[in-house]
């Protein structure tokens, strides 16, 4: 089993890993969120353990970023022990919240927990109404029709039909498909919409990416009434 350890603090995370590796397991230790999320989704990790409080990048943002790609299991491991910060973790994603100081022994249980339940398993196949998005493969069409997209626009596309019916926000999907927090003079996010519309509603009657005004974007299929 392999375990990713994102702890900026150097004993925390050298005790981590001795701990973690004496149980059997291997063990990458980040010491910040950016390094710690291009980690993550780089290499199948069975769980992650993530602090809150990290520089570069907070836990929230990474847990955030990885989540609009990936299931992997995570535990987030923090001195942060409001019951806001655990409900924002739970909802954000999180599998588990444990609160430092802690007693190892009962970590090392809640991880062999969700090593145990492993992530939910995701459709490599996804689709909204004629549209089909193949993730594996990295194709799409609708109907017969073959679209061919960049790599970022296939991203932005996965992120809308897999949270199809959700409004999704400038702020949301510049984090989750270009890793990065939104400035208010970027466009970048209407350039790739318009691009993507482009290629995905013109020259089919049933329009399924749409601008909700004020807020942001949504993948569906509107009623015709």
């Amino acid at each position: 089993m392999r375990i990713l350890v994102i702890e900026d603090e150097p004993k925390t995370g050298a005790y981590l890993k001795k701990g973690f590796e004496e149980s059997g397991y291997t063990v990458d230790v980040a010491a910040d969120g950016a390094e710690g999320l291009l980690l993550a989704k780089e290499v199948a990790y069975d769980v992650i353990v993530l602090d809150v409080m990290l520089p570069a990048m907070d836990g929230w943002a990474v847990l955030k970023a990885l989540r609009a790609t990936h299931a992997t299991p995570v535990l987030f491991l923090t001195a942060r022990d409001d019951i806001s910060d655990r409900v924002k973790g739970l909802e954000l994603g999180g599998d588990d919240y444990l609160v430092k100081p802690f007693a190892f022994v009962e970590l090392l249980a809640r991880v062999r927990t969700l090593a145990r339940r492993g992530p939910p398993r995701e459709s490599d196949l996804l689709s909204l109404g004629e549209l089909e998005v193949d993730v594996t493969r990295r194709r799409v069409k609708r109907g017969a029709t073959r679209i061919d997209l960049t790599p970022k626009e296939f991203s932005l596309l996965q992120l809308l039909v897999r949270r199809q019916g959700e409004v999704l926000t400038r702020t949301q999907i510049a984090s989750y498909v270009w890793d990065m927090n939104f400035d208010s003079d970027t466009n970048v996010v209407e350039v790739a919409i318009r691009r993507l519309r482009a290629k995905v509603d013109d020259g089919f009657d049933v329009k399924l990416i749409h601008t909700v005004r004020g807020v942001g974007y949504v993948a569906e299929i509107k009623d015709s009434l």
